[in-house]
C-alpha cells in the first residue's frame, strides 16, 4: 500500500500543501514548531479518522478559517483509492472513500492500515491504564471489525449503567436492578477479553525479536496483560463488586479497568526506565504492532516515525533504520530537524527517498 499523493487545506498550522510522495522513504526536514508533525497528523487522519493527538476536530482548524481538508490518493494492491476528510466548524465530519460519504467512519477503519512512533507514545508508559488499553483497541480495531462494534456496544452500556448507579446514588438499589446492563456488559467483556489477552500473547513474541535487535540484547523486556475479572467470570466479577460500585457510584471492574504490564529487567519500565530505554521499548512495541498488522491484513502499512532519532544514542538509531529500511517495512514517513543526519543515514542504506524542507507550515522546498 502506498500514499501517492497528499493534499492538506487549513490543518492547524498548515495553510496548503500538497505533497507527491516516494512509495519508499519521506523525510519533512525543518525546526520545531514549522509543521512537520502536523503533516504525519494529517496522514494519520486519513487512516483513523481523527488526530493521533485526540483533540477535537474544531481544534484542528487553521486559526482563522472555516473548515480544513485532507485528501490523499493511494495504491492499495491494484486498487485506486481517493480519501477524503473534511471539517466545517458546527458541523460533522465528512469521510469519503473515491467520493462516496461514510454512514459510520468505524466502517473505515482499518482500511488503509498505519502505525505512528512518536514522541507523544510515552504517554503509553507513563499515563495512565486507559492509554494502554487505547493502544491495544487501536490496533485490533484495524484487523477486527467485529472487535470495534463490540468496543462501542460495550462503552455504551458501561455509561448507562454508571448513570443509573449516579442517578440512584444514596438511594437503596439491589443488584437485580443493575442485571440488564450486567449481562450486556458480559456478553461484550468475554470476547473483548479473549482478544486482547490473544492479541497481546501474539504481540509479545514480536516485541521481543524487535527489542532485541533495537537494544542489542542489552536488556529483558515483558508484556503482560492484567485484568480486573476475577477467575474470568464477568458476571460474579459485577456481582461482586456491586456495594464498591453502588458506594462509588461508577462501576470499578470490567474490561475498561484493565491495564498492559510493561517491564524491563522485571520492573515497570515506568520507574526503572532512562528516557532512551523508554524510547526503545516504545520504538520496538510499535514495529512489533507494524509485523502483527501484516500478518492478520497481509498488507505493509505506512509507517510514520516523528521525531524518532531524539533521545537515542547511534547505535539504537542504526538499528532501526536497518530495521525498517528491509523488504519487510513498506512505505515509511519521517520528520527530524537535522537535513544531515537524515542524509548521512539513508545514504547509508542506499534507499530510495525523497527530503521534504518544512518552513511555517509550508513544504517550501523538494530536494532528492
Amino acid at each position: 500500500m502506498i500514499l501517492r499523493n497528499l493534499n492538506i487545506v487549513n490543518y492547524k498550522n498548515i495553510a496548503e500543501v500538497s505533497v507527491t510522495c516516494c512509495p519508499r522513504f519521506n523525510c519533512f526536514i525543518g525546526n520545531n514548531g514549522v509543521g512537520k508533525t502536523n503533516i504525519l497528523d494529517a496522514v494519520y487522519q486519513l487512516s483513523m479518522c481523527k488526530s493521533y493527538f485526540n483533540l477535537p476536530d474544531a481544534q484542528n482548524i487553521c486559526h482563522g478559517e472555516a473548515f480544513f481538508v485532507i485528501e490523499g490518493q493511494y495504491m492499495h494492491g491494484d486498487e485506486e483509492i481517493d480519501v477524503y476528510c473534511g471539517v466545517k466548524r458546527g458541523q460533522k465530519k465528512i469521510f469519503k472513500k473515491n467520493k462516496k460519504a461514510y454512514m459510520r467512519l468505524s466502517d473505515h477503519i482499518g482500511l488503509l492500515p498505519l502505525v505512528i512512533i512518536s514522541p507523544a507514545d510515552v504517554v503509553l508508559i507513563d499515563g495512565a491504564s486507559e492509554e494502554r488499553r487505547r493502544f491495544i483497541d487501536g490496533v485490533i480495531s484495524q484487523c477486527d471489525k467485529e472487535y470495534l462494534q463490540l468496543l462501542i456496544r460495550y462503552n455504551r452500556v458501561l455509561v448507562q449503567r454508571n448513570s443509573f448507579l449516579k442517578e440512584y446514588a444514596g438511594r437503596s438499589i439491589d443488584a437485580d436492578m443493575l442485571s440488564v446492563w450486567d449481562e450486556q456488559l458480559a456478553d461484550c467483556g468475554c470476547v473483548i477479553l479473549e482478544r486482547r489477552r490473544a492479541f497481546v500473547y501474539e504481540l509479545e513474541e514480536m516485541f521481543q525479536v524487535y527489542y532485541d535487535r533495537v537494544a542489542l540484547g542489552r536488556e529483558k523486556v515483558m508484556l503482560e496483560y492484567s485484568t480486573t475479572i476475577k477467575n474470568d467470570d464477568f458476571l460474579a466479577s459485577l456481582r461482586d463488586s456491586f456495594d464498591r460500585d453502588r458506594i462509588l457510584t461508577y462501576t470499578t471492574v470490567g474490561v475498561h479497568r484493565d491495564d498492559l504490564n510493561l517491564s524491563l529487567e522485571g520492573y515497570p519500565v515506568k520507574k526503572l526506565g532512562s528516557q532512551g530505554q523508554k524510547k526503545s521499548f516504545l520504538t520496538a512495541l510499535k514495529l512489533a504492532q507494524f509485523a502483527y498488522l501484516v500478518k492478520q491484513k497481509g498488507v505493509k502499512p505506512l509507517l510514520l516515525l516523528d521525531d524518532i532519532f531524539d533521545k537515542l544514542d547511534a547505535d539504537r538509531v542504526s538499528q532501526i533504520i536497518q530495521i525498517v529500511s528491509s523488504t519487510d517495512f513498506g512505505q515509511v514517513f519521517v520528520t527530524d530537524t537535522n537535513r544531515e543526519h537524515i542524509d548521512e543515514i539513508l545514504q547509508q542504506h542506499a534507499m530510495e527517498y525523497k527530503i521534504f524542507h518544512v518552513v511555517g507550515g509550508n513544504v517550501a522546498d523538494l530536494k532528492y
